[in-house]
C-alpha cells in the first residue's frame, strides 16, 4: 500500500498507556476519523503474540480508511500480520534485511539523528526516516533533542521523506516550518486527548501547512 509523500503528513504512533483503559481499536478508529495518514503500532510492553493480535485487529480498520499500518521494530510480527511495513531503530535489523523478509512493497522506516545515519539508512533501502526528538517528549524521557538546523541538514542530505517526531503538538508544530519535512509523527498529542478525532483533525490541518510552505 505504498503511495506518495502525502502518506507521511500525519503519522500516528500508538501508546495505550494514555488511553485510561479504553481499547486501542476504539482510539485508532477515532484517529482515523480525524484524518491520520499512517499508523505505527508501537506497544513495547506487549508480547509478540499480543502485538500480532492487535495488528490483526487494526489492519482492516486502517485499510478501510486507506491508511497503512506499520509495526514498530518487530519484523516477524509485521510479516505474520500482513502489515504494510515496519519501523526500525538504529539498534534493530537493517533495512536491507527487513526488505528481504517483507518484500519489495513493504514500507520501511528508520530512526535517524544524524546526517550520517540518515544517509546510511537511505543507502540500505529505507523508504523514510523518523528524525527526533525535535521537542522534549514524555514518551521517550531519555531522548535528546536535535536542533532545527540538524533536522534541516538531514532533510537536505537525503532523497527520501523525513518525518519529525518528539513532543510535537498544536502549540509548537508550526516551528517546524521551513525544515523540509514531509510530515510529523505524534503520540500523546493524539492518543492522550479527550477528543482524539478532533485532535487528529487539528494536527492534520497544521501539518499540511508545514508541507505546503516548506
Amino acid at each position: 500500500m505504498k503511495s506518495g509523500n502525502s502518506l507521511f503528513t500525519l503519522y500516528a504512533v500508538t501508546d495505550r498507556t494514555w488511553l485510561g483503559g479504553a481499547s486501542l481499536s476504539w482510539a485508532v478508529k477515532e484517529a482515523l476519523t480525524g484524518g491520520i495518514t499512517l499508523l505505527q503500532l508501537r506497544e513495547k510492553n506487549l508480547t509478540d503474540r499480543e502485538m500480532l493480535q492487535e495488528a490483526q485487529e487494526l489492519l482492516p480498520l486502517c485499510h478501510r480508511h486507506g491508511v497503512p499500518l506499520i509495526i514498530n521494530d518487530r519484523v516477524q510480527v509485521a510479516l505474520d500480520a500482513g502489515a504494510d511495513g515496519v519501523h526500525l531503530g538504529q539498534e534493530d535489523m537493517s533495512p536491507r534485511e527487513a526488505r528481504a523478509i517483507l518484500g519489495p512493497d513493504a514500507i520501511i522506516g528508520v530512526s535517524a539523528r544524524t546526517v550520517g545515519s540518515a544517509q546510511r539508512a537511505e543507502q540500505e533501502g529505507a523508504d523514510y526516516l523518523g528524525v527526533g526528538a525535535v521537542f522534549s517528549t514524555s514518551t521517550k524521557t531519555d531522548a535528546q533533542n536535535i536542533s532545527p538546523e540538524t533536522l534541516r541538514q538531514i532533510c537536505q542530505a537525503v532523497h527520501i521523506p523525513v518525518v519529525a517526531i518528539g513532543g510535537i503538538g498544536p502549540d509548537n508544530i508550526l516551528e517546524l516550518l521551513g525544515c523540509g519535512i514531509q510530515g510529523v509523527a505524534v503520540v500523546s498529542s493524539i492518543f492522550a486527548q479527550k477528543n482524539i478525532a478532533q485532535a487528529a483533525s487539528r494536527l492534520r490541518a497544521l501539518s499540511e501547512q508545514i508541507i505546503i510552505q516548506k
